[in-house]
């Protein structure tokens, strides 16, 4: 499986009916279509959208509807449209339950970098007050860079975005809490050992009596 669907396949699996969620722009936007059925959220989108659906079929897109990474989206019955300035007050005013967000770096103390590489900047859009206004912060990213370099580190080395404010990481190897006590490894992929875990991750993982498999 795309490592990139196995990640947004086991973050779908942390939502509860009538949870806000937003959805970050890239790989967390894939995640919207591996919600389970039984399972009834409120997607907002920080460009002017509460009540998203799925993506439209290929020929009924509304060139006026999109998410906020530009891409066609659909609006669920009750859904609204508003401006910015509401939709930030919604982020900031602590109304999100859960936003996903792709990370460039993240570490032990669960410092977020996603939105600048030195020489290649990205822009920030909204993932500053989401990290900080959303209740829950759950981060997307492959575990390493396509170098191989591990992306949680001792301590990030890339501007930060927001400082300790990340709940939650799933890459394709592991899932991984912060907690008081440092980076929690709760789940390895199948096949995946914690002692691989750890030797793809800079930081120190504290491990649990327990390690479970990634269910997808």
């Amino acid at each position: 499986m795309d490592p990139r669907e196995f990640i947004a396949r086991r973050i779908a699996s942390e939502f509860q009916s009538g949870n806000v969620v937003n959805l970050g722009i890239g790989m967390p936007t894939l995640v919207a279509k591996y919600l389970p059925p039984d399972v009834e959220i409120v997607l907002q989108s920080e460009n002017g959208l509460v009540g998203l659906g799925n993506p439209p079929e290929p020929g009924h897109e509304d060139p006026d509807i999109t998410n906020a990474g530009g891409q066609p989206a659909t609006v669920r019955p009750g859904g609204a449209f508003f401006d910015s300035a509401m939709s930030f007050a919604i982020i900031r005013g602590g109304h999100v339950d859960v936003t996903v967000l792709g990370g460039l770096e993240v570490d032990e103390k669960g410092n977020l970098a996603n939105w600048a590489v030195p020489g290649k900047v990205f822009g920030m859009g909204g993932a500053m007050d989401l990290v900080v206004g959303a209740k829950r912060v759950i981060v997307a990213m492959e575990h390493r860079t396509k170098d191989g370099r591990p992306k949680i580190l001792r301590k990030c080395t890339l501007p930060l975005t927001a400082c300790a404010e990340v709940d939650m990481i799933v890459t394709e190897m592991c899932v991984i809490e912060r907690k008081a006590e440092g980076l929690v490894l709760r789940e390895t992929a199948p096949g995946v050992t914690a002692a691989q875990v750890q030797e793809a991750t800079e930081a120190r993982l504290v491990l649990p009596p327990q390690v479970r498999t990634m269910q997808v």
